[in-house]
């Protein structure tokens, strides 16, 4: 029951997982944020094969998709700690999050809730042709903060989903034990039933 339960649940993760980053990576794209792009398309494909793992009980399958969910975790932490300019990190000046191609911000600097944009010219010397220059203001709440609660919510589906994987493979691995020391084919050569000849053995007479 424990075990049903838990697989049960770790399929409700997954679900929530691919959910959350598909709503993530729609916003990344139209802020044209290529790193985060690559890397919520990778954990796509992981959460995708940890679900097929956890549907069709391949522990293997499973335990990949949890060494992932490590690396997904330390990933958003260091996003977390990019948006509120941790160390060295700046949002302002450092364009890590578009591989130094572009000078786009987050999709919520600008369209965030109450939002004003406001045009600043002339632009700046250092700022490129192709890209305006602006102001924003009266955000309800500043992009940063929108960026950093994505994060903290994949931090917290990876660490139950983690967790929950960890349980499943457990529970899988003993099932596959108890079998074999119950009795399963492989462990102990299992043969089938020998067939029985129905031919009657009849006397032989020679003569002298």
């Amino acid at each position: 029951m424990g075990y049903c339960s838990g697989r049960c649940t770790l399929i409700f993760i997954c679900g929530m997982q691919l959910v959350c980053v598909l709503e993530r990576q729609i916003f990344d794209f139209l802020g044209y944020q290529w790193a985060p792009i690559l890397a919520n398309f990778v954990h796509i494909i992981i959460v995708i094969l940890g679900l097929f793992g956890t549907i069709q009980y391949r522990p293997r399958y499973i335990t990949g998709y949890a060494v992932w969910l490590v690396l997904w975790v330390t990933w958003n932490v260091f996003v977390i700690c990019f948006y509120l300019e941790a160390g060295d990190l700046s949002k302002e000046t450092d364009l890590i999050l578009t591989f130094n191609i572009s000078m786009h911000r987050s999709w919520w600097m600008e369209n965030g809730l109450g939002c004003k944009v406001t045009s600043v010219t002339p632009a700046p010397d250092w700022a490129p042709e192709d890209h305006r220059y602006i102001t924003v203001s009266g955000c309800f709440l500043e992009y940063q903060y929108i960026e950093v609660a994505h994060s903290s919510l994949q931090i917290v589906l990876a660490l139950a989903g983690f967790i929950y994987a960890c349980y499943v493979v457990k529970c899988i691995t003993e099932e596959e034990d108890s079998f074999d020391f119950i009795g399963g084919f492989d462990s102990y050569g299992y043969q089938g039933p020998q067939k029985t000849s129905h031919l009657q053995l009849q006397p032989m007479y020679m003569s002298k």
